[in-house]
């Protein structure tokens, strides 16, 4: 079993969390964390069509190399995924945590005072 997605979700929550607890920026280190690690699959993949179909030459690749659907698999997909998802995750909860708690909506309580 390939353990690397996780631990790519553990380096990009790392991130996220270093940038969330010193400086407040929850997004901003979650996007850190998942940019790194979808441009390294991005570019693994741009790799992986040179060798298939490029015939080893970076100079035969078009534009489109990297985002060939033939070139990906499970795996490559959930190496960046996982981080995805585990970063939305921390966000939401770091979210729901930051919010405050109201007992009653303030409109729910005009009706039932006046």
């Amino acid at each position: 079993m390939d353990l690397s997605p996780l631990g790519h979700a553990l380096a990009a929550v790392v991130l996220q969390c270093v940038l969330g607890f010193t400086r407040g920026r929850w997004i901003v280190g979650g996007a850190m964390g998942c940019i790194w690690f979808i441009a390294r699959e991005q570019t693994q993949a741009e790799y992986r069509w040179i060798a298939l179909f490029g015939q080893g030459k970076r100079a035969n690749m078009p534009w489109y190399g990297g985002f060939d659907y033939r070139v990906w698999n499970m795996g490559s997909l959930l190496d960046f995924l996982v981080p995805v998802v585990a970063c939305i995750v921390v966000y939401l909860i770091v979210r729901r945590a930051e919010r405050p708690i109201s007992r009653r909506p303030e409109s729910a309580a005009r009706h039932q005072d006046g």
